[in-house]
This record gives structure tokens, sequence and C-alpha cells, in this order.
């Protein structure tokens, strides 16, 4: 429901931002009325991220004002913010694992007696505003001991604690489950009932469309439009953002499988705590096919990648690439045996932020010919080869020399993505392509994995996005507590696999 005018608590108005070579925020108009979730969308690299820290007091505008109900103000840190009720939650959190829930919670704003923490009054502050808000966590527990979604309601209830009327959600279902990020949309529905106004920073274009009243598209810094949601389609919101027609759908061809090249034997792989995640997993990949597996996160999908790729040793089991057995393989030995990995967290195993994207792009075969010869490396010929792949992996935002930390997240993507894919891997193991990406650069990588299909590689798709799943594979897994539940070919409901993915009807679909 939008609100009427004079409900206006946040504009901003002409903020501009300037950093050397680039203006990340040209001449910004946003505004935010009481009681609305107002979306806030654009691509990688659009300005949404500057935007909001300037709103926060992380950075400060070089042009623009800040009016808060009605009144201008400037904030020089977090804490004039705060204390102008804007509180954030950002997508990564910023909690003290050893401490609880409610410690957590009051952490520099602790009710005290004499010199010591009230624990009790905290305890009870934080009990009734998780009553008030429907967030339900306990205070006593250990932040180290609830699952993600918990944690970023305890992030919420930070902010609420310390009076915040504006809530900005950055990229808030990025690391929440299906059912995670329902919850989330049920709360955001009773903070806005009870008045709170909320920012809502995401990538998905179903979720803007689902929980937002309005939406303001931002394209390279500039605001595009601000249109209701009342209306809107994916479609339209993609053209907006991208500034062009985006195809929202994956068009292939039927796949034309060949040998197998990934072969997966009564795989038996623990976590680091020494608890089985994958129970005698099997199954086989072919050139040119896309398997993807389906599952809610935390059912072993991560530990069965991390055995295949040489990053953790299974405690039994046979992987075969290509006909070779791997035994007890490290990292390396993958690499060379015709594996390529796109990791699903691309900043801590699949970029070094500080190097740049030449030296990035080379990782892998820096001590190859032509990279090197005789233990000389040759730094132009790293050059050249990172300029042809930025090119034609339209990875932007720098170019060879320019550092890996300076690229938005869908770039980083990209350029991971232009690395394994140029090895010319016989097996390319892709995991969450397309996590916090956004619309364009998902367009472009499914795309690319459907054309290395198509030439022939054995691809292996691991996504939480059951839609991405569904539409790019030619044949789907479904994992659950660590065993393979059932398969299907092309052309699998989204509700048949959504209730296996949970642990219910288990079978086998027609498969491929």
């Amino acid at each position: 429901m939008l609100h009427s005018p004079d409900q206006m608590i946040l504009e901003l108005r002409g903020i501009t931002k300037r950093y050397p070579g680039v203006v990340a925020n040209d001449h910004v108009d946003f505004d935010l009325r009481r009681g609305e979730v107002h979306a806030l969308l654009g691509e990688n690299g659009a300005g949404k991220s500057t935007l909001m820290n300037i709103l926060y007091g992380l950075t400060k505008p070089d042009e623009g004002e800040i009016l808060i109900r009605g009144e201008r103000t400037s904030f020089s840190s977090a804490k004039d913010a705060i204390e102008q009720g804007i509180g954030m939650v950002h997508q990564h959190f910023m909690l003290i694992p050893v401490m609880t829930v409610a410690e957590n919670v009051v952490l520099a704003a602790e009710p005290r007696n004499g010199l010591l923490l009230d624990y009790e009054t905290a305890r009870s502050r934080v009990a009734e505003l998780s009553a008030r808000y429907n967030l339900a966590v306990d205070p006593d527990e250990k932040v180290e001991k609830i699952t993600v979604g918990q944690q970023q309601r305890v992030e919420i209830l930070k902010a609420l604690y310390r009076g915040a009327e504006i809530l900005i959600l950055d990229e808030p279902t990025a690391v929440l489950t299906p059912q995670e990020a329902a919850e989330l949309f049920g709360i955001v529905r009773e903070l806005t009932a009870q008045g709170t106004s909320v920012i809502f920073i995401t990538h998905k274009l179903n979720e803007v469309l689902e929980i937002s009243d309005r939406i303001t598209v931002l394209r390279r810094g500039k605001t595009i439009e601000t249109v209701p949601t009342a209306g809107a389609t994916e479609e339209g919101l993609a053209r907006l953002m991208v500034g062009r027609d985006v195809l929202l759908r994956v068009e292939k061809q039927p796949h034309n499988p060949g040998e197998t090249l990934l072969e997966v034997e009564d795989l038996h792989v623990s976590d680091d705590r020494g608890i089985e995640k994958v129970a005698g997993v099997g199954f086989q990949v072919r050139a040119g096919e896309i398997v993807g597996i389906a599952g809610v996160d935390g059912n072993g999908q991560t530990e069965l990648i991390d055995a295949i790729a040489g990053l953790r040793r299974p405690s039994s089991g046979t992987i075969r690439v290509g006909g070779h057995e791997l035994r007890h393989h490290t990292a390396r030995e993958a690499l060379d045996a015709g594996i390529g990995h796109i990791p699903e967290d691309r900043q801590r195993r699949g970029l070094v932020l500080e190097f740049t994207l030449a030296e990035n792009i080379a990782l892998h075969d820096y001590c190859f010919e032509p990279a090197s010869s005789h233990g000389w490396l040759f730094p132009g010929r790293l050059l050249d080869r990172a300029a042809g792949l930025i090119e034609e992996f339209d990875v932007r935002g720098g170019g060879p020399l320019t550092k890996a930390s300076s690229l938005s997240g869908g770039n980083q993507q990209k350029l991971v993505a232009a690395r394994e894919i140029a090895r010319d891997p016989k097996v390319l193991i892709a995991a969450q392509p397309t996590r916090g990406v956004d619309v364009g650069a998902i367009e472009y990588l499914h795309r690319r994995l459907v054309q290395e299909r198509d030439a022939g590689r054995a691809i292996l798709l691991v996504s939480l996005e059951l839609e991405e799943v569904l539409s790019l594979a030619d044949r789907v897994l479904v994992m659950f507590e660590g065993r393979i539940v059932a398969e299907h070919g092309a052309g699998a409901s989204e509700a048949e696999v959504g209730l296996e993915m949970l642990g219910g009807e288990r079978g086998t679909g027609a498969a491929a």
C-alpha cells in the first residue's frame, strides 16, 4: 500500500559522489515514506551501496542534501545516522559469535547495574522486542549456535533496539534459504505495519515485486525512474536496470551428451567437525550436458564440491575425471586432471582481492608456458591474456592492472568464470554461479554455461536457486541430508523438486 506525501520520512536530493575516474552517484534523488518498503534496484556497480553508505554516515557526499522528517541534516559517522533513527543490516553480519543474542543486541548501548552489564534487563528488553515484531530468537543462545536466518533477526533487533525508524536491508536474502526468505518477508510486513520504513536492496526481481511498495532503479550512478510496484513486471524492471531488453529465460537446444567425463561412486565426506555430510553419493556427468544439484543449503552440497575439487579429502569413495581416478588429490591435481571450479564464495576461494585482474587470471597457470619459461615470468604476456579475457567476458570496472577488490560482485564473478573456462577444462563445477549477481550478469553467465555445454564440457551446477537449476540443467539431482534422493530430466516441476528438497516424497523422475 502506498502512503501519502505528508508521511515522507526521508528525502535524498541531488546526491553526488565522485571517486578518481568514476562518478558513483550522479545527482541521485530518492525518498521514503513512513511504513513503506521502497526497493532500490540496479546492476552491480550502479551506485546503490555508495548511496546507502552516504545515508548511513559511512561516506560524505560531494553534493546534495539529506532531509529527515523534513529537516536538512548531515552525518559524520554511523553513530550520527543511528541517532537520527536509521539502522542498517549489512549483507555480511556484524555479530560477535561467542556472545549471546542479548549481549550482541545491546552492545555499546547496554543497560547497567553500576559498572556491570544488567543482563536481566538486557534480556527482558530483547525478549520484548522479539515478541513485538515477531522476531523469534532466544536471547540466551550464543550467536555461533543459531542459524543464518536467526542471525539476521539479531541484526534487525540491534537496529530496532537503538530506535531505528528507517531500516536499510542490504541484499537481505543473499544468504538465506527460500524458507528463511519467506520468514523475512513476514517480518518486514510486520515492521512496516507498525510504522517502520524499509529500504530493500536486492538483485532479485521477483522479491522486489513481492515485498515492495515502490521501486527506484539506478543505472551507472543515476536515478533512472521511480515506479509503483503495482503494475511493474520483471521484464520492465530488467530493461530499466540494464538499458536494454534482458532475456530472463534460459534459451538452449536439447543436449547431445557424449562420454562420461565425471564419475562419482559411493562418496562419503565429513565436515570439519567430523560429521558425515555426504553419505554414499554417486552420479555421472557426461560431455555436453549440465547436471544440476538442487537442495536446501547445508545438505552436503558444499562438502561434495570440495571433495571433487580437491579441497577436502573424502572418507571413502571414488572420483574419476575422463576415466582417470583421482586418489587423495589436491586442488592442484584436480586442476591438472581437467576440473574447472567456479567456487560458491568468489572472494574467499575464487580471487586474491589485493592482486590485479591479470594476476588473478594467471593464478592457476603462471608456472607454465607461455606465462613463464625456465623459471622466468613474462608480465607482458599475463597482461595481454588478461586484456583478451576481460573483453571476451565483458568484465567491467577496470583493466589488467586493476585490483580485483575494486570490481563489483558481478564483475568479480565474471572474472572467476573467465579464468576457469579459459583453461579449457573437461569438467566445470559451477557452484552458486549467480549468487549476489545482477540481472545482466546472470543473463551473461547463463548463456555462457550453455555455450560451454554445447562445446562439449561436462558441467556440474550447484545452486540454492531452484529456478536456476530447473532452467539450466539437462538432468536434476535432488540432495537431502547428504544423499541423492531423486533424479529428474528436463522439465521437472518446481513443486515436486521443492518437496523432495525438504525430505518429502522421494522418487526418480524421467531421467534424460
